[in-house]
């Protein structure tokens, strides 16, 4: 596989004083018009042979093209902070906005690589990483991102040469490390792992380009010319997407692709009633508890809670609760019972409302990751990013390609979070449609309640039966064995303060017992 970037490419000082200043505009010309358009990011990936010019490339570009809309961040070993939290968090939070460009060393790729060829893992764990490193690709890709990886190779004998020389320059000479001769002597390996790597995960959408690292006039013209038109290229397929929508828009409705059914809409149409039959009409509604019982359970549960919470704390167990449901379910309310029972040093409560502007220049799931906390911590989400599903399918912020593949990415979204051993406990408070109307007008005729009523409740209101088919699905294809959904009947609070608090200590038992030797 990389023979043909053995050959020993070079380009004369000369023809590089010819052709980088035009290469160097037209880069500066494409990044101008990356940001004007404003429409996806670019990520940029440099892995490779120690020697073979990946810091020097990423050094090149920041000089050849505006460093202020760059965004430049090479991976070391993982700090404390981000071993707490899972692997993919500090790519997650470090990705850059739509309209920049992002330089990556020793990114997600790097990790695999080094642990298989020490051995550290075994060949399936290693593809099984692979696979997951495809998933964020495709993630980023469905969402628009342009992603370019390079590979910079060497020959074993020429890096041998390449790191000679580096040392004998002592103003160089800090750039070579114990770990750079180590990993020389398992070249062999490296190499048949990198194989391994590139295979795996060359796709149509995004293919490694392996370049000769041996001369630097050669890999910087291949590499700047590379990043150039893979730039023009996405600009000009986005342009003939945006030209094809406004097209067909504008020739009407019967052009227009019919929907693809969903599971409720298919059970909906074949049971041709006018009541939907979902997961949530199945509840029953009339479960209460009376108020002494619920005192007595509240303590109990409270003090189990605080309990177990200070255990997890000491053991470096982090916990997420997720709280949906319907206005004036009594999130808020069940919410509160929990932190009552919390050290307030150790929880935050993140209520999600429409993302900020910031927020709309990344994946939908960017902000999210960037909210994960500290390992022992509880980060309780009053809704989430299942908004997605719920909100932006109902209201139309999504279109429908993209909340239906936000089913998979939520999934895989969670699993990232469960294999890092956080407790993760999913709650969608239910109330009938008769039982939300009193609660409003309650709320009306309330002054210290009248804030928490708006005119957009009442429109949300107005959409009630698309609201319980769209989380009928969410149930269909997020209700997991590994990340179940309780589903909490909230007529009555005491019932569903009692219910989840019972649940987030069911939870917590099972991990903490998880982890005793």
């Amino acid at each position: 596989m990389f023979k043909t970037a053995e050959l020993g490419r070079k380009v004369a000082k000369a023809e590089y004083r010819d052709l980088a200043p035009a290469l160097r505009q037209e880069l500066l010309e494409v990044q101008q018009e990356l940001k004007q358009n404003n429409r996806f990011p670019v990520i940029i990936l440099f892995a490779g042979v120690d020697g073979a010019g990946k810091s020097e490339m990423v050094n090149l570009m920041n000089e050849w093209m505006d460093p202020r809309w760059l965004v430049t961040r090479a991976y070391g070993e993982p700090s404390d902070e981000e071993q707490e939290r899972p692997e993919f968090w500090r790519f997650w939070r470090d990705l850059p906005p739509r309209g920049r460009i992002g330089l990556f060393l020793s990114a997600w790729y790097h990790r695999p690589l080094i642990d298989r060829v020490y051995q550290r893992i075994d060949e399936i764990t290693f593809f099984r990483r692979l696979e997951r490193i495809l998933t964020m690709g495709d993630m980023l890709m469905d969402d628009g991102a342009l992603i370019i990886k390079f590979w910079m190779h060497l020959s074993r004998d020429e890096q041998r040469k390449r790191l000679k020389n580096l040392e004998k320059d002592p103003l160089t000479r800090w750039r070579v490390h114990k770990q750079d001769w180590d990993h020389w002597k398992l070249y062999d390996r490296f190499i048949e792992t990198a194989e391994h790597i590139i295979r795996h995960t060359s796709t149509g959408r995004s293919t490694w380009n392996i370049v000769e690292g041996k001369d630097s006039y050669y890999r910087a013209l291949t590499v700047g010319t590379i990043i150039r038109d893979a730039i023009r290229h996405h600009l000009s397929g986005h342009t003939l997407k945006e030209q094809w929508q406004n097209d067909l828009a504008a020739r009407g409705e019967e052009l227009q692709r019919n929907p693809v059914p969903t599971i409720s809409t298919v059970a909906a149409t074949i049971g041709q009633s006018s009541t939907h039959l979902t997961v949530l009409s199945q509840l029953d509604m009339s479960l209460s508890q009376g108020k002494k019982d619920y005192n007595k359970a509240l303590k109990t549960y409270q003090s189990k809670l605080n309990l177990l919470q200070r255990q997890a704390h000491e053991q470096g167990v982090s916990t997420i609760l997720v709280f949906e449901g319907p206005d004036a379910a009594g999130k808020g309310g069940a919410i509160r019972r929990i932190t009552a029972a919390l050290d307030a040093r150790h929880y935050l409560v993140r209520p999600i409302a429409a993302p900020t502007d910031e927020e709309r220049q990344h994946h939908y799931l960017w902000r999210f990751w960037r909210l994960l906390s500290r390992a022992g911590r509880v980060t309780i989400f009053d809704r989430s990013w299942y908004g997605r599903v719920l909100v932006e399918r109902v209201e139309g912020f999504a279109s429908e390609e993209e909340w239906r593949r936000a089913y998979g990415e939520i999934n895989d979204f969670e699993d990232h979070l469960l294999e890092h051993g956080i407790v993760l406990a999913k709650f969608w408070l239910h109330i009938t449609k008769d039982e939300q109307l009193a609660r409003f007008q309650d709320r009306e005729q309330t002054p210290y309640k009248r804030w928490k009523l708006t005119d957009e409740d009442w429109r949300n209101r107005e959409r009630w039966e698309d609201y319980e088919l769209a989380v009928n699905d969410m149930l269909a294809y997020t209700n997991t064995r590994r990340s179940p959904w309780t589903l909490v009947e909230g007529n009555d609070k005491r019932h569903a303060r009692i219910k989840i608090l019972k649940t987030v200590c069911e939870a917590l038992e099972t991990r903490l017992a998880s982890a005793q030797p």
